[in-house]
Order: C-alpha cells, then structure tokens, then sequence
C-alpha cells in the first residue's frame, strides 16, 4: 500500500492545511517515472518528518495542473499552511528530506498571491481547463460516435463561438 495521498479535484484544498509535498507527474513521463520511487520511500519517511506527501496524476486531472500552473513534469510544491512554493532542488531522497529537515524550503520565495492555486485567478484557470476538455469530449462525440467530419465539427465550434461573441456583443 502506498503512503503517496492521491489528489484529485475534488480533495485539492487539504494541501491549505499542515504541510505538504505534492507531485505532478503523467504516467507516460519518463522524468517522472525515475522518481517514483524515490517519492514513495520519501511519503514512507512522511510521518517522521511531519508531512504529507501527495501526487496528481495530470492526465486526469488538468483542472488541477491549472490550478497550479504547472507547465514541466514532474512538478513539485511545497505547501505550508496553504502557502505554496515550487521546489526546484534536486530529486533524491537526501535532498527531499533536507529540503523538509533543514527547513531549506523558508528561504524560497512563495507563489506570488494571484497566481496561488487557491486564489480566485487560479480558480478560472482550473475552471478554463475543465471546459476545455469538456470541448474536448464534445468533439470527439460528433467525430466518433456521431460520425460527423472532422472539419464539420471545427466549423460547428467556430459557429457557436460567433454566435456568443454576437450574443455577448449585443
């Protein structure tokens, strides 16, 4: 069983409380498939250390990775008390636990407050990737179940978005 907690869209807001350490991964990534490993023997050490560690799987959860910005994989956060910082040090365990033990995380420069995961700005965000994949599943719904061209779908969405520019114009 693993010690990893596993965040999803609808648990995010525990990171606000105590602290934490968060991974981003996708499980096609190779980067992130080298350190986790390393992740699990570090959420194993969590209890001694006075943490939480925690992952987000970001194929399934884009809301999320929105939320928080992230844009590389693997992505990792430092969460204390719903301040976040981004931990860009190394990937080994040693280096985890130093980061946590030696407090290293004090001298990083927390996430500037509009682009915090828990601020109303980033809370757009999250809502514009969900409706993204939303889009997403529309069109594959006319080209693969409906058996709609391709291209006829592209101009139903470019129809709808004319017709609400008009809409919201007027």
């Amino acid at each position: 069983r693993s010690s990893v907690r596993v965040l999803c869209g609808s648990n995010w807001s525990l990171v606000l409380q105590g602290q934490w350490m968060l991974e981003f991964y996708a499980p096609w990534c190779p980067a992130c498939q080298q350190i986790e490993a390393t992740w699990e023997s570090f959420a194993k050490e969590s209890e001694r250390l006075g943490i939480t560690v925690g992952k987000v799987d970001v194929t399934q959860e884009p809301g999320l990775s929105g939320r928080f910005f992230v844009t590389t994989l693997p992505t990792i956060y430092h969460a204390n008390e719903g301040v976040f910082r981004r931990y860009r040090g190394s990937r080994t365990l040693e280096d985890l636990q130093g980061y946590i033990l030696e407090r290293k995380w004090e001298a990083v420069e927390p996430v500037a407050g509009w682009k915090s995961p828990s601020s109303i700005m980033m809370h757009g965000m999250a809502g514009l990737f969900h409706f993204s994949g939303w889009i997403r599943q529309i069109h594959n719904y006319l080209t693969g179940t409906l058996g709609v061209h391709v291209w006829i779908s592209y101009a139903i969405f470019i129809l709808a978005t004319l017709l609400i520019g008009l809409f919201l114009g007027l």
